[in-house]
């Protein structure tokens, strides 16, 4: 009588949690902004409907800075893929200098957007515009600030050996919130700074 052997189980899936949690995340931080966006521009349309300018005599938002500020963003978005590729075809080499610069055009963009807040000299006791302005693109900031952290934990994760071509959920969960974060400007980059 012949014994036969069955073959080795396949591993084991790991759930999907923080995919599944960073997916929830992205979506309540999106809709949030969303509402911020609306309130702002239904603020903005009474003030000219009622005939006065949007902006208080003097203030200017200039558009070099967000322009600046959406193509480093649209860049990061690159570097961002470029980890998670990197991470999916085990390429650690390639995923830390990806995570590493969407880290540093990240950095830059919030050293680019407190530059124009310091241009915009927008007064918050002089109105509502300085108030919505001022909450919309800080609350983005601090978005940013959470990505930067999420990104930089899971670059250290993965420095650990934590992730492999098999299992990179955390990098990709990481790329999923970046991506909606740099989605949430482009808004703001047309809303706020590009139709002012």
């Amino acid at each position: 009588m012949a014994t036969h052997v069955l073959p080795p189980a396949p591993p084991v899936e790991r759930p999907r949690v923080l995919l599944v949690a960073t997916s929830f995340a992205a979506a309540a931080t999106f809709m949030l902004f969303v509402a911020a966006l609306g309130v702002y521009l239904l603020a903005r349309t009474e003030v000219i409907a009622a005939g006065s300018a949007w902006l208080p005599q003097g203030v200017a938002i200039p558009l070099q800075q967000p322009n600046t500020i959406f193509m480093t963003l649209l860049l990061s978005v690159v570097t961002i893929q470029w980890a998670v590729n990197a991470i999916a075809h085990n390429d650690r080499q390639n995923a830390f200098l990806a995570l590493g610069l969407t880290l540093a055009m990240g950095a830059a963009s919030i050293v680019m957007t407190t530059y124009l807040w310091t241009l915009m000299k927008l007064d918050v006791a002089g109105g509502v515009q300085g108030v919505l302005i001022y909450t919309i693109t800080a609350g983005h900031t601090i978005m940013l600030i959470v990505a930067m952290v999420y990104v930089a934990l899971m670059a250290l994760r993965a420095l650990g050996g934590q992730f492999d071509s098999r299992q990179h959920d955390g990098v990709t969960a990481a790329a999923i919130y970046w991506h909606t974060m740099v989605f949430v400007y482009a808004l703001i980059w047309i809303i706020i700074y590009v139709t002012k």
